[in-house]
């Protein structure tokens, strides 16, 4: 019996290690056909989300549309995505110059995306703008920038290309949050303000347009590091708060977080969290224990932390 069993494990690990390749390759399948022919817009693709989400997109023959502040940073992508795929399976991506804190241009953006494809399938709000520092030394001129950014940038995008999607009945509009969209950080002020603006306006959003088969998702990681950057030891002393703030800077790799967007995509997934199990913990503890939640935060405050933080 003993010897039966010795046998028949690496045969166990053997099957589930195959039932597990079998289901990734059909979800990878699965998800090219999902995107396969679509149109695709991908607000601030020049980032390093913005870049995987490009790639990912348009490996599954995705028709992209790719906007950034910076030609030629744009051109640079466009030649990348070009010189790795397989022209026969997908579509050459059109450049957009977009830069979502002037919303003056917004509209004008939306229609050239409307005139030249004549519909959006799938919106991917991507765009970012960070500011660190005490709220009382952030200009109000700065703060109204970074809501211009951060908030009215991509709802005045998503008003714009909303009202097609209503009237063909589909269709689906994917903000890329944060973490600070559920609780807010210290010398973050105008940031975390706009992610919570954004969440809020989107929640709505998702209720006004399941009617008409509309998805609107929320992707939230952490923070989203950069390819190169690797968590230091750094001289951590004991303390709640430097715990807390060192697990939640090791921030999402992009590529994770991309593959999490096309998972959203194929999925309908209306939110997704993006967390390791300590912003997790903090996020429900700022739920049901909110005055212990501002006790750390307030503490940190008085230790004077320096995080780092990208961008």
């Amino acid at each position: 019996m003993g010897v039966t069993a010795v046998l028949m494990l690496p045969l166990l690990l053997l099957g589930i290690s195959g039932l597990l390749f079998i289901y990734q390759e059909v979800s990878r399948l699965w998800s090219k056909s999902v995107v396969q022919n679509k149109v695709v817009v991908i607000t601030d693709a020049i980032s390093g989300l913005g870049k995987e989400c490009a790639r990912v997109f348009h490996t599954g023959g995705a028709r992209l549309v790719l906007c950034g502040k910076n030609w030629e940073r744009l051109e640079i992508l466009y030649d990348a995505l070009i010189s790795a795929a397989d022209p026969s399976k997908t579509f050459t991506p059109k450049l957009v110059l977009l830069d979502l804190s002037d919303i003056s241009c917004v509209q004008d953006v939306a229609k050239e995306v409307l005139d030249c494809y004549g519909c959006v399938d799938i919106l991917i709000n991507n765009a970012s703008m960070k500011i660190k520092g005490p709220a009382h030394k952030i200009s109000l001129e700065l703060d109204k920038k970074i809501m211009d950014a951060n908030y009215f940038g991509p709802i005045t995008l998503t008003k714009a290309l909303l009202p097609d999607m209503i009237s063909r009945r589909t269709g689906q509009i994917v903000l890329v949050n944060n973490i600070q969209g559920k609780l807010g950080i210290p010398f973050r002020t105008a940031y975390a303000a706009s992610k919570h603006a954004a969440r809020g306006f989107f929640d709505c959003l998702r209720a006004e347009v399941e009617e008409y088969d509309v998805v609107v998702s929320t992707v939230s990681p952490t923070f989203i590091r950069s390819y190169h950057m690797d968590p230091g030891q750094g001289n951590w002393e004991a303390s709640i708060w430097k715990f807390f703030f060192r697990k939640l800077t090791y921030g999402v790799h992009p590529v994770d977080v991309a593959e999490e967007v096309m998972r959203t995509v194929r999925r309908k997934k209306q939110e997704v969290f993006l967390a390791n199990p300590i912003p997790k913990a903090a996020v429900y503890i700022r739920t049901f224990f909110p005055e212990f939640f501002f006790a750390v935060v307030a503490c940190g405050v008085k230790e004077k932390l320096s995080v780092p933080e990208e961008g």
